[in-house]
């Protein structure tokens, strides 16, 4: 899960010194990351806080008496959520140790077990859910297809996979050129480039050399539809105009959503 835009930094080949793969590697149990990540957590006009974690619980089902898959869970607040909206058990997977150590000090039931496993990882999971949501954790997996499959096969029939990732607009690029302004720095347009290029990406977020990977919209939708979902929503929620008022860098939004989140519903 993140709380912020990520810069893009220029590529290099895999396999370089110092990379930070986060399909296997764990970014979060970096000291000098998770201090940064901390930090961020405290903000409350953090673009998941403002804009993602608002439409992702737009898209939940009825939770009552529901088993949950939380991929990605973090430090578990979305864990607590999901109880509170009547959800029976929930389990919350992340890669990170220390994520999952503040999860079971700060938010922790006798109805939310935590897992110490990468999303890439998934075979030997046998338990069965109702809904299975990600947060902000997708766009740091290579092999989406694989992701897509295993999750339609930890459903229950009937059941939803229901995730957020960055935009493919923003992981497109292979730079940090972002934005064009005028004289009073004022953003004009998106620099939009190379998006029908796709894979992987390094990123300077609290730390450099960070992988994410970028996919095209019809990949990712092909990739669960391909699997056996069925697509019911897709949003790309923006501010409204109070929180632009009240946060201007927000006012980006015009020109570009940082987010998309996609509800997808297993065959019964």
């Amino acid at each position: 899960m993140c709380l912020c835009v990520r810069r893009t930094v220029p590529w290099r080949a895999p396999g370089m010194e110092g990379e930070l793969k986060m399909s296997n590697q764990n970014i979060y149990d970096n000291q000098e990351f998770f201090d940064g990540y901390k930090k961020l957590r405290d903000d409350p006009s953090a673009a998941n806080y403002v804009v993602e974690k608002p439409a992702l619980f737009s898209l939940a089902p009825d939770l009552n008496n529901k088993s949950v898959l939380d991929l990605g869970c973090g430090y578990g607040e979305n864990c607590i959520r999901f109880l509170e909206l009547g959800a029976r058990k929930v389990t919350g997977l992340d890669i990170s140790a220390k994520m999952l150590e503040v999860a079971r000090n700060e938010n922790s039931s006798p109805r939310i077990e935590y897992i110490n496993k990468s999303m890439t990882d998934l075979d030997d999971i046998t338990d069965k859910f109702d809904v299975v949501f990600s947060s902000l954790a997708v766009h740091y997996i290579e092999d989406f297809d694989k992701l897509a499959r295993d999750v339609y096969r930890l459903l229950n029939p009937g059941g939803y996979f229901i995730f957020s990732q960055e935009h493919p607009l923003t992981t497109a690029l292979l730079n940090a050129d972002y934005w064009t302004r005028n004289s009073e720095n004022d953003i004009i347009h998106y620099n939009l480039t190379t998006y029908t290029v796709e894979g992987e990406r390094k990123v300077a977020w609290l730390v450099d050399g960070v992988t994410k990977y970028h996919r095209t919209f019809s990949t990712i939708i092909n990739s669960l539809l391909g699997s056996g979902f069925v697509i019911e929503k897709m949003l790309e929620p923006v501010p409204g105009s109070d929180i632009m008022e009240k946060y201007p860098a927000y006012k980006r939004y015009i020109h570009k959503p940082d987010f998309l989140l996609i509800k997808a519903r297993k065959n019964s």
